[in-house]
């Protein structure tokens, strides 16, 4: 373990498995370290290609600078934006102030889904869609996801190990749950956007269980890339503490975030993290990224823990909910669902009885 200027550590994967007891009870006091007061962490040995990261990279930003007539064809505001292409100005902070972020994102799973889920939660599960014009979009998308998804998984079995809790549990939690994987890129800001303060992505935390982060790009107002514009551009925190810091990942590492399901499995011991994204101070920036989700399947109970379910944490979290419940409820939170969404929930056949009544003859 390394522990980066900020005190967020860094835990190398390879350490939650190795042969000597010292070195995994290191790594999983970092886990609990970075995840329990950040709800951050860089992981090393995590296994993900960067350069098929800048590929990827490449062909998104040749996407997002394609006509808004073609990108519309991918514009799936009928499945919630949960595949294909999410329009700017879209989506929005639950504790904002109002204010849209001011990014353009593709969403697509990559990695097998729960074929019920698909009749159960119809937008949560939907298939994947693929922009015309470039054969190697997909591939590289899908094979980008699944190295991130098994960095996860095999963090989630350190973090297991820190908890103290069996090193399977979360497996069978996650199995064919609407993993996906979203590229975005942040929009250029004019100066009077820049004077004003306006934030590429507003304080947040993410709804999922565990997000990683592969890293990201700036790109001069020519479309170059470029180095970090300024100290302030890119993520920033905030602590259990309250505190803000900024998370810049070592060299060679990514960032692994915890999200709120995480959060009230644990009780509360480990962080969903605030965190923003800011934009340099000098107009016409835009930068791309990615962030893998993974999530709960739709039927995992998001509730704490046995071991963890205090009577603090039960007054914290209650009541128990299912994840795909959990999920349409926080998208209807963020502009993404419609409100509409909530009628589904629950029983939907009262007007049954109506229906057979309806002309019925009086009884003889």
């Amino acid at each position: 373990m390394t522990t980066a200027p900020e005190g967020i550590p860094t835990v190398d994967l390879a350490d939650l498995f190795h042969h000597d007891r010292a070195v995994r009870a290191t790594a999983t006091d970092a886990i609990r370290l970075g995840f329990g007061e950040y709800g951050l962490l860089y992981l090393a040995n995590h296994g993900v290609d960067l350069d098929l990261r800048d590929r990827l990279f490449d062909r998104f930003v040749a996407f997002t600078d394609r006509p808004r007539e073609d990108k519309e064809r991918l514009n799936a505001a009928k499945i919630w934006f949960q595949r294909g292409w999410t329009p700017p100005n879209t989506e929005r902070a639950v504790v904002a102030g109002g204010q849209p972020d001011f990014k353009e994102c593709y969403f697509a799973a990559p990695v097998p889904t729960d074929p019920g889920c698909a009749i159960e939660y119809p937008e949560l599960y939907a298939a994947n869609v693929w922009p015309d014009g470039d054969d190697g979009f997909a591939a590289d998308y899908v094979a980008l996801g699944q190295q991130l998804h098994e960095a996860g998984l095999s963090l989630l079995q350190g973090v297991a190990m820190a908890l103290e809790v069996p090193q399977r549990t979360f497996d069978h939690k996650l199995e064919g749950a609407a993993h996906v994987l979203r590229l975005l890129r942040y929009l250029p800001l004019d100066a009077e956007q820049v004077a004003a303060g306006v934030l590429w992505g507003e304080e947040h935390t993410d709804f999922n269980l565990l997000t990683l982060l592969p890293g990201g790009r700036f790109l001069d107002p020519d479309g170059h890339p470029c180095a970090r514009p300024d100290d302030g551009a890119g993520l920033a925190l905030r602590t259990r503490s309250g505190d803000k810091v900024r998370g810049v990942a070592p060299p060679g590492c990514i960032v692994a975030q915890v999200g709120q399901q995480l959060e009230i499995l644990t009780g509360g011991l480990l962080l969903a993290t605030p965190h923003v994204v800011t934009a340099p101070r000098t107009p016409g920036y835009t930068r791309v990224s990615a962030a893998h989700f993974l999530h709960l399947h739709a039927h995992a109970l998001v509730y704490p823990f046995e071991r963890f379910r205090t009577d603090a944490a039960r007054r914290a979290y209650a009541p128990p909910v299912l994840a795909g419940t959990y999920a349409i409820k926080t998208l209807v939170d963020i502009g993404l669902a419609p409100p509409s969404a909530l009628d589904g929930l629950g029983y939907r056949h009262y007007d049954r009885l109506a229906q057979q009544r309806e002309g019925e003859r009086p009884p003889a």
